[in-house]
């Protein structure tokens, strides 16, 4: 009696291991508590080895991940919605979506990429959404700047974000409103020592070769997001190439007379036609930018995602992922872009129709991707210089700080041609 009451129960054991194979976080709107750490989970498990699908579309873009006890208690630990599923539920989810009716595609997710932010050692006084939201989704990353990038160490890394940076040499236009400011002085002479250092004469010189590095470590095959003012700033030292932009404030000699006509519009990556800001006290760098030429209310200032068709267009449709496509919008010395300088061979992923700008922009570069993502903070509005950080634990939802995410997971993808 003993022994058949011990089969029973191995047979329910056995039963219950095949009804319960798979863990779905799942990542709408009203399931999902904590859409950012999901990320992190999902990270976490590829790291450890573990097989994962993204299920594009599929209730706000879920994950799909085996059903193992520690990833359970990651999940419990980390305050992240899951469902456990059976065999037969994973493969309704999944033919579902494979229908040809379906806008929806299940990616397999191969490796934990590895992250590289790109970043001064010493923290400037305002925060990085970047850094900020990988510590938050527990994803691991590594700080570089100019001596590890002119040392080639991009090569350890898949995917590579710029920190708030000034490519131009001219110390983020802060002139005007900071030139007296203890840390705008700091900041100026620990640059200037770098570039020394590295046996640059001129900030604006380094940071050009810096700049080189990072085009040909997309060149390569490497995945790089920007934010803010690195995504135009990035561009125009590129355009610049061999030719003095700068001001006698910033690099201690004159800038080239009609040095606009001698700009190579071929050597960006995502912008044309742009005209530089002479004006060193002018926070601007160039009319890319359109916080100055913007006309939206507060309570109108929203983007919208574009759809694209998952089983067509995967790459694009990965980084729109997301629980809502009308995200809020917030501003940084680079608000948008404007979209007569976005070259067509760019993908726009998030619109302002209201005032014609884009939010968000994709392309490829050689054998590589780029992201640039226009304004500061997803959740701080007008986030000023020496203002709080963001405390993301209120705010474990936010629509804008996923799409930070989708670019972080997307090198993880088994890649699938684009058709379009």
């Amino acid at each position: 009696m003993v022994l058949k009451k011990s089969v029973y129960f191995l047979f329910f054991l056995v039963s219950f291991g095949v009804k319960a194979n798979f863990i779905l976080l799942p990542m709408d709107e009203t399931t999902q508590k904590n859409h950012l750490k999901a990320y992190g989970i999902t990270y976490w498990a590829l790291d450890k080895q573990y097989k994962a699908s993204w299920l594009l579309n599929y209730r706000g873009g879920s994950f799909l991940l085996p059903d193992v006890a520690e990833i359970r208690k990651e999940c419990q630990i980390r305050g992240v919605s899951f469902e456990i599923l059976s065999d037969a539920e994973e493969a309704s989810i999944l033919a579902d979506i494979s229908s040809p009716s379906q806008n929806m595609e299940s990616v397999v997710l191969e490796k934990a990429p590895k992250i590289a932010v790109y970043s001064p050692p010493g923290k400037q006084p305002w925060d990085d959404a970047v850094t900020m939201v990988l510590t938050y989704a527990e994803i691991p990353f590594k700080v570089v700047y100019d001596t590890e990038v002119l040392s080639d160490q991009l090569l350890l890394y898949d995917w590579l974000h710029l920190h708030h940076e000034d490519f131009t040499g001219q110390y983020g236009k802060f002139y005007g409103a900071y030139r007296n400011a203890p840390w705008y002085i700091e900041q100026k002479k620990e640059a200037e020592a770098l570039a020394t250092k590295l046996g640059f004469t001129k900030v604006s010189l380094d940071k050009l070769a810096v700049a080189k590095k990072i085009r040909d470590f997309v060149i390569g095959g490497g995945f790089m997001f920007a934010m803010c003012s690195a995504t135009d700033s990035f561009d125009i030292a590129l355009s610049a190439e061999g030719v003095d932009i700068c001001e006698p404030m910033f690099d201690g000699d004159d800038s080239e007379p009609n040095y606009q006509s001698k700009i190579d519009y071929s050597k960006t990556f995502a912008f044309k036609n742009f005209i530089l800001d002479r004006k060193p006290e002018h926070y601007e760098f160039s009319d890319i930018d359109m916080t100055e030429k913007r006309r939206v209310p507060f309570e109108k200032d929203y983007f919208t995602l574009m759809e694209f068709s998952a089983k067509w267009d995967v790459i694009p449709s990965m980084l729109c992922q997301n629980h809502t496509q009308l995200v809020k919008g917030f501003m940084g010395q680079t608000t948008a872009f404007d979209s007569e300088l976005i070259k067509s061979s760019v993908l726009v992923l998030g619109k302002n129709e209201l005032n014609d700008e884009a939010r968000y922009i994709h392309g490829q570069k050689g054998k590589g991707f780029f992201t640039f993502y226009g304004g500061h903070d997803p959740e701080d509005y007008q986030h000023r210089v020496g203002d709080e950080p963001t405390v993301l634990d209120l705010h474990p939802t936010s629509p804008g700080f996923r799409l930070i995410l989708n670019n972080v997971l997307f090198p993880a993808a088994r890649k699938k041609p684009q058709k379009t």
